[in-house]
C-alpha cells in the first residue's frame, strides 16, 4: 500500500484543536537502512485517551505489515494519502507494531529520512517524521524513544540518533548496529538519525552538579579543522545556560552533526542538533567577525532548545513562538553577554525594521501566534522568531532580570515533560 500524493490545501486552525484521541508511552525504532529501500520496524505502546479509531499520519510510506498485540491487521489498515486508519474495536492499551518501506534515495524534499551524497539524515520539524513510519505526528504527543540502526559498516561506520548510546555491535556481511535510549519524553518532530563516514571533534564538559558529557561535532573529513570555534561557543552556552538559567545538561553525550545538505539552518533534535555547515564552520582565513558571531549565536540557540523547547514543548505548532521567540531571546542575551550588548541590541532592532516591520505592514502580516495555516513550513517567519523575541523582552522588561528568573525557574518546573501553550508561560511569570 502507497501513499504519494500532494496533500490537499484544507486551512488548520488553532480554534479547532482537539487533545489526541491516543498516547504514546514508548516507542521502539529499528532501522535496517538501504538507499532505495529502507525497512524501518515500530513498535509503539499505545494508550487510549478517549479515541476510538486509531488515525496515524502517514506520506509515502508502503506498509510491509501491521499487527495489534501480535495479532495481524494488515488486511484492517485503511491507508490514503494522509495517513493510516484502523477502526475499533482496539483496547485501551495495546502495543502497535508495523513494518515500513521507504525510499531515502527519492526523497528530494528533505523531510523525513532522506539520502544526500552518500549520507542518511533526517528533518522532522515540523512534519516530516510522517515520511519515516506511521505515527501521530503532533507536537503534543510525548513518548520515549528506543533507536536501533542497522547499516553497511564501510559505507556508514557512524550510525546517530537521540538519546544515549547503549549498545554497538558488528553484524554478519559488513554490516553494524547501533542502539540509543532517549530517557526523556519528546515529540516525533525531535527525533533525529544520521548515518554515514564521519569524523568528529571530541571535547568534554563538565556540569555544576559534576556530570561529565561528552561533546563531539561531526563533520566531513575535510571540515574537521573548522570546528574549534562551534565547539568554544557550545561550551560557553552549557556553562551561560547554567548560570543565568540554573539549566544544566541532562544525558551523558551532546552531539553535533554539519551536513551541507540541510533545509533549516540548524534544527535542536534532542541530543543530535543538526546544522547546515554554513552555521558551524569557521576558516580564519575567510570567516568574517560576523561569520563567528553568526556561528556562536546559532550554536547557543539550538543547544538554549534543550529546555526551552525540547524538556518544554509547545501543545501545536500554533504555540511555535512560545520555543522560538524565547530561545531567540536567550540567544540574544547570551550573544550580549559574550559581546558588546549595545552592538547587538542594534543590530536586532535593525532587523526588525528592516523585515519584520516590512512584514507587519504587507500582506502576509499575521500575529505572533497566527490563527490558521494551510503549509506549516511558512511558519517560520521573522513575526513568530523575532517579534516573538521581543514580546518576552517586554516581560523581561517589566519584571526585571530576578522576578524573570522566578518566573522561568516556574515555568520549567511545572511544565517539564509537558506540550503546553503561550499562555502557560506568561502565567508562569504571573505567579512568580
Amino acid at each position: 500500500m502507497r501513499t504519494d500524493i500532494a496533500p490537499d490545501q484544507t486551512p488548520t486552525r488553532l480554534a479547532d484543536y482537539t487533545p489526541p484521541g491516543w498516547l504514546i508511552d514508548h516507542v521502539k525504532l529499528v532501522f535496517d537502512l538501504a538507499p532505495s529501500a529502507t525497512r524501518v520496524r515500530a513498535s509503539i505502546r499505545f494508550r487510549r485517551n478517549g479515541g476510538q479509531d486509531l488515525m496515524l499520519s502517514g506520506r509515502k510510506l508502503t506498509l510491509v505489515s501491521a499487527s495489534v498485540d501480535g495479532q495481524d491487521v494488515t488486511a484492517d489498515c485503511q491507508t490514503d494519502r494522509e495517513g493510516l486508519v484502523l477502526k475499533g474495536p482496539l483496547p485501551d492499551a495495546f502495543t502497535w507494531e508495523c513494518e515500513t518501506e521507504i525510499d531515502p534515495e527519492a526523497n528530494t524534499e528533505l523531510e523525513g529520512l532522506y539520502l544526500s551524497k552518500g549520507m542518511f539524515c533526517t528533518q522532522c520539524e515540523a512534519q516530516g517524521f510522517r515520511k519515516i513510519t506511521w505515527y501521530l505526528d503532533r507536537p503534543d504527543v510525548l513518548s520515549r524513544f528506543v533507536t536501533r540502526i542497522e547499516a553497511d559498516k564501510s559505507r556508514f561506520p557512524v550510525l546517530l540518533s537521540n538519546g544515549n548510546r547503549v549498545e554497538s555491535q558488528d553484524l554478519a556481511n559488513g554490516r553494524h548496529r547501533v542502539s540509543w535510549e532517549d530517557p526523556f519524553p519528546k515529540p516525533c518532530y525531535l527525533f533525529a538519525l544520521v548515518a554515514g563516514d564521519l569524523h568528529y571533534q571530541q571535547d568534554h564538559f563538565t556540569t555544576r552538579s559534576g556530570r561529565e558529557v561528552d561533546l563531539r561535532i561531526y563533520v566531513e573529513a575535510k571540515d574537521l579543522d573548522k570546528c574549534d570555534h562551534a565547539m568554544l561557543s557550545l561550551k560557553k552556552a552549557m556553562d551561560w545556560d547554567e548560570e543565568v538559567y540554573g539549566r544544566e545538561y541532562d544525558l551523558d553525550i551532546f552531539n553535533v552533526v554539519a551536513v551541507d545538505d540541510f533545509n533549516m539552518g540548524a534544527m535542536e533534535n534532542k541530543s543530535l542538533n543538526i546544522f547546515n555547515t554554513s552555521c558551524v564552520l569557521c576558516d580564519p582565513d575567510i570567516t568574517t567577525d560576523l561569520g563567528y558571531r553568526r556561528v556562536e549565536a546559532i550554536v547557543a540557540h539550538e543547544y538554549f532548545h534543550n529546555w526551552s523547547g525540547n524538556r518544554v514543548t509547545c501543545r501545536d505548532w500554533f504555540q511555535l513562538s512560545l520555543k522560538e521567540g524565547f530561545t531567540v531571546f536567550r540567544d540574544a542575551e547570551f550573544s550580549s553577554d559574550m559581546g558588546s550588548r549595545t552592538v547587538k541590541r542594534i543590530e536586532d532592532v535593525a532587523l526588525l525594521r528592516t523585515a519584520q516591520f516590512a512584514q507587519d505592514a504587507g500582506p502576509m502580516a499575521h500575529p505572533v501566534r497566527p490563527e490558521s495555516f494551510i503549509e506549516i513550513n511558512n511558519f517560520y517567519t521573522v513575526t513568530v522568531y523575532e517579534k516573538g523575541a521581543e514580546v518576552v523582552r517586554m516581560i523581561h522588561t517589566l519584571l526585571g532580570p530576578e522576578a524573570f528568573r522566578k518566573g522561568s525557574d516556574l515555568f520549567f518546573e511545572r511544565h517539564d515533560g509537558l506540550a503546553v501553550t503561550c499562555e502557560d508561560f506568561v502565567v508562569a511569570m504571573e505567579d512568580a
